[in-house]
C-alpha cells in the first residue's frame, strides 16, 4: 500500500503479503471479521483494521484486512479516523475507472475527519490532539490514515465529525461548480438533478443562500419532501412527471438559467432542451452510469453553455482559489449556514454494503465509514 512504502524490511514484507493475496480467492460481501487476512507484524508495529482493494475491480472484492499503523514521513501526520465519507469517485477508483488512478493494493475513501495522534518532520501549525477534516485522496476507511498537511482543515468548534467528514468534497464542488463556473445570481432558476444525493442537497442549500429560486429533481415523493426541508421551492418526480412540462409550468416556458446535472443519463437531454436563453448547464458527474450524448446544435439554438466541473483538479490547480472557497464554507457551516444531512453510517464490516447504496441511488444526502 503506497503509504507503507519507504519503511524498510516490514514495508517489503507487507507488499509480499498482498501479492499473496492477489494470488488467494478474495472474500465478498459484508466482510465477517474472520474472513479479513491478519498479517503478522514482526517489528512490533501497533495494527489497524481497513477496507483494502486488492485489485481493480467490483466493490464486491473489497475485505477487511489488518494492516501496520502508518508512521507519518515529513510534512505528514496520521490521525485516528472517525468518519470516512462515502463519495461517488471511491467507487470509480476502486473499479479503475477515476481521472486519479490508485496503484493497488490501497485503502479508498478519499475524504475524512479525526484527531491527529502523530506528526512528522517539519510539520508546523497542526499538533497531536487537533481535530481536523482531511481531503487524503485514499485512506478514509481504516482506522487509521496518513495525509500530508495541506490536505488538513480545522474542523470548526461546535461542529461533530460525521457531518465534518462529509463536508469538503460535495460543498466544496457544488461552490465551485454553482458561484464560480455557473456564476448563479440572485432571482434566477436553478435546477437540480439527483437533488437528494450529497452534491444535490448541498447545491439545493447553496442555491438558496445565494438567492436563487430551487427546483429540485428526485426519483421519489420521499426524497423530495426532504428537499423541501433542505429549502427547495419547487419539486420534479421525474419518475412520474414528465420533465419537460413541468420544467415549462415552473417557469412560464422560460427555462432553468442553471442546471446543476451530478446524475447524466436520459434526463440530461430533456432537461437541457429546457434549459433558459444563456442558460449555463453544469456537468457534475454520471451517477446513473451512463455519459449522455446531446447535441450540440442544442447550445447554438438556446445560446448555452456546458460547462464541465471538476473540482479536485480545481482544487490542485488553483490553490488560492480553493483556499478562497473553503474559507466561506467553513464560515457557512460555523454559523449554520449550511448543515450536511448524514442520514446512515456504517461500520467498516458493511462499506460494501455502503457503497452498493450509494450507487442503486437509496442514498438521501451523505452516508459515513464509522470505523
Amino acid at each position: 500500500i503506497g503509504q507503507f512504502r519507504g519503511q524498510g524490511r516490514f514495508a517489503r514484507a507487507l507488499r509480499t503479503a498482498f501479492r499473496a493475496m492477489h494470488r488467494a480467492p478474495a472474500a465478498r460481501g459484508d466482510f465477517p471479521h474472520d474472513a479479513a487476512l491478519q498479517i503478522r507484524n514482526d517489528e512490533g508495529t501497533n495494527a489497524m483494521r481497513a477496507v483494502v482493494c486488492r485489485e481493480l475491480g467490483p466493490i464486491e472484492n473489497l475485505v477487511v484486512d489488518t494492516l501496520p499503523d502508518p508512521v507519518p514521513g515529513k510534512g505528514e501526520v496520521v490521525g485516528d479516523v472517525k468518519a470516512g465519507s462515502v463519495n461517488f469517485p471511491d467507487v470509480l477508483m476502486i473499479q479503475g475507472k477515476y481521472q486519479f488512478s490508485a496503484e493497488p493494493p490501497f485503502v479508498p475513501g478519499s475524504e475524512l475527519a479525526g484527531v491527529i495522534s502523530a506528526v512528522g518532520e517539519g510539520v508546523s501549525g497542526y499538533a497531536v490532539g487537533d481535530r481536523v477534516i482531511a481531503r487524503s485522496g485514499t485512506g478514509a476507511f481504516g482506522e487509521k490514515a496518513k495525509v500530508k498537511t495541506e490536505s488538513l482543515t480545522r474542523i470548526p468548534d461546535g461542529v461533530d465529525f460525521e457531518t465534518a467528514a462529509t463536508f469538503t468534497v460535495t460543498y466544496g464542488t457544488t461552490h465551485h461548480a454553482l458561484i464560480d463556473r455557473g456564476q448563479l445570481k440572485a432571482g434566477e432558476t436553478l435546477l437540480v438533478l439527483g437533488a437528494a444525493g450529497g452534491v444535490g442537497m448541498a447545491a439545493v442549500e447553496i442555491g438558496k443562500l445565494v438567492g436563487a429560486r430551487v427546483i429540485a429533481a428526485a426519483s421519489s415523493d420521499e426524497k423530495l419532501a426532504v428537499c423541501r426541508e433542505r429549502g427547495a421551492d419547487d419539486t420534479i418526480n421525474y419518475t412520474t412527471e414528465d420533465l419537460r412540462k413541468r420544467l415549462a409550468e415552473l417557469t412560464g416556458g422560460k427555462g432553468p438559467d442553471v442546471i446543476y446535472d451530478p446524475v447524466g443519463g436520459a434526463f440530461a437531454e430533456p432537461a437541457f432542451r429546457s434549459i433558459a436563453w444563456r442558460g449555463r448547464y453544469l456537468v457534475i458527474g454520471f451517477a446513473n452510469g451512463e455519459i449522455p450524448k446531446i447535441p450540440l446544435n442544442l447550445t447554438l439554438l438556446k445560446g448555452a453553455a456546458l460547462i464541465g466541473v471538476f473540482y479536485g483538479s480545481f482544487a490542485q490547480r488553483e490553490p488560492k482559489a480553493n483556499d478562497a472557497l473553503m474559507n466561506e464554507l467553513l464560515e457557512w457551516i460555523r454559523s449554520g449556514r449550511i448543515k450536511p444531512l448524514v442520514s446512515a453510517r456504517y461500520p467498516l464490516e458493511r462499506t460494501v454494503q455502503a457503497l452498493q447504496d450509494m450507487m442503486a441511488r437509496k442514498v438521501t444526502g451523505k452516508i459515513v465509514i464509522v470505523p
